[in-house]
């Protein structure tokens, strides 16, 4: 099959961050499949490599033989809602450009995933033009994750959001979500037919894992990078007003004088805010590392005692599975889920890990000291959690049973 994708924020090969989809399409193409990307080039957590300063589009091919378009954004990305508007709009006009005029040929099925929202209008436009159905991907609940964060507050783009996702899902062949609580709100709020949903999550790589636990020594990682003797937690991902990290400098702050230490990998519009605080408030016992590959970040995993999960405390990201969660069962590592929900519900069924309450230092501090104290229990639960991960979210299975829907999908259009 010829599958054409539409990611915003497809990652380039060395990048750090959310890689479900290049691990997906890197397991198609090795099918026998071919992938076409329209993606982004500014990085989800901010930054544009020198390589693409002053181009519109650049076409390359991924170490894993996919053809990647990179397409402009908008470099006000990370300066504020607005200038972030402005990119996600940046990117709809340049993939469409991208779409009519720089892919060839017929494909047989265009798959776009969201958020952002408004690439579904790269999808529309295409699908039209191409004659060719799409699949629209929900990895997150968009405008509601949005209002509930405070960041969307325009009453007139709230409702044209609301009325262009009606839209797409009328218009999409299928629609793959992400976690069941995605699949329950789409059939009860949003009316839109069980038979249109398919559920292929997110997951483990343990093909990328599993390769780096082979040569990887963690006592000579931790004193290269000053990590002896401490209890290290490390959250890796975006620093955005989504993730609320402030809530890990305040548990950092009251756990100044124990050997508990946080290792926060990654970038993003509150990065600086974050780094600032933490100087004004003289806390010592937390590093900010830049974001690195996917490689090196299960490096810092396996050289930690534990993984963290965080995010503010709104209904909305009740319902989400949390991608970094999956990182640290593939490398054995246990997990502080501080998301109630469905991504509490993975741990605690898993056995993996505790539950903190989100936006409560006291529940932070008091928990971190049990696990501490526990070396053998969280070193069980990591093992429960990659066992778990290997029988329900092996990447490797959900892309082969993502290929058997599509192949479905198509013969019934």
């Amino acid at each position: 099959m010829r599958i054409l994708l539409i990611h915003q924020y497809f990652l380039e090969d060395h990048d750090g961050g959310g890689s479900r989809w290049n691990e997906m399409s890197r397991i198609w193409t090795q099918a026998g499949h071919e992938v076409t990307v329209l993606a982004g080039m500014v990085h989800y957590m901010g930054g544009r490599p020198e390589e693409y300063k002053g181009k519109y589009f650049v076409r390359k091919t991924n170490k894993d033989r996919v053809e990647v378009i990179r397409c402009h954004v908008s470099e006000s990305y990370n300066q504020s809602f607005s200038g972030r508007l402005r990119a996600y709009f940046s990117f709809t006009f340049s993939s469409i450009r991208a779409g009519l005029f720089k892919v060839k040929g017929p494909y047989d099925l265009i798959i776009v995933t969201s958020p952002p929202l408004f690439v579904g209008i790269t999808a529309l436009v295409l699908s039209w033009w191409k004659k060719t159905p799409f699949i629209f991907e929900v990895r997150d609940l968009w405008p509601e994750s949005a209002i509930d964060t405070g960041v969307l507050t325009n009453k007139q783009l709230i409702r044209f959001a609301y009325w262009f996702e009606k839209i797409i899902y009328q218009k999409a062949c299928r629609i793959n979500v992400l976690t069941p609580a995605f699949r329950d709100k789409l059939i009860m709020e949003k009316r839109v037919s069980p038979e249109k949903i398919i559920f292929i999550p997110n997951a483990a790589d343990f093909a990328i894992s599993e390769e780096v636990m082979r040569s990887f020594n963690s006592d000579r990682f931790r004193k290269e990078h000053a990590l002896d003797g401490k209890f290290v937690i490390t959250y890796v991902g975006a620093h955005g007003v989504a993730n609320h990290l402030v809530q890990l400098l305040d548990a950092a702050e009251m756990l100044g004088n124990t050997p508990v230490y946080f290792l926060l990998i990654g970038d993003g519009m509150q990065k600086k805010m974050l780094m600032a605080d933490a100087e004004k408030r003289k806390i010592t016992n937390i590093r900010f590392v830049d974001p690195v590959s996917k490689r090196e970040v299960f490096k810092y995993i396996l050289a930690s005692d534990m993984g963290i999960s965080v995010l503010k405390n709104v209904a909305t990201f009740k319902t989400i599975y949390s991608n970094k969660t999956f990182d640290y069962f593939s490398c054995k590592k246990p997990v502080l889920i501080a998301i109630d929900g469905i991504s509490r519900q993975l741990v605690e069924e898993a056995d993996a890990g505790m539950y903190i309450e989100p936006e409560n230092t006291g529940d932070f501090v008091n928990k971190i000291l049990f696990c501490s104290a526990h070396p053998e229990t969280i070193k069980q639960q990591g093992e429960n959690g990659y066992t778990f991960a290997r029988k329900h979210f092996d990447r490797g299975v959900l892309a082969k049973r993502y290929l058997e829907y599509i192949e479905e999908a198509i013969r019934k259009i």
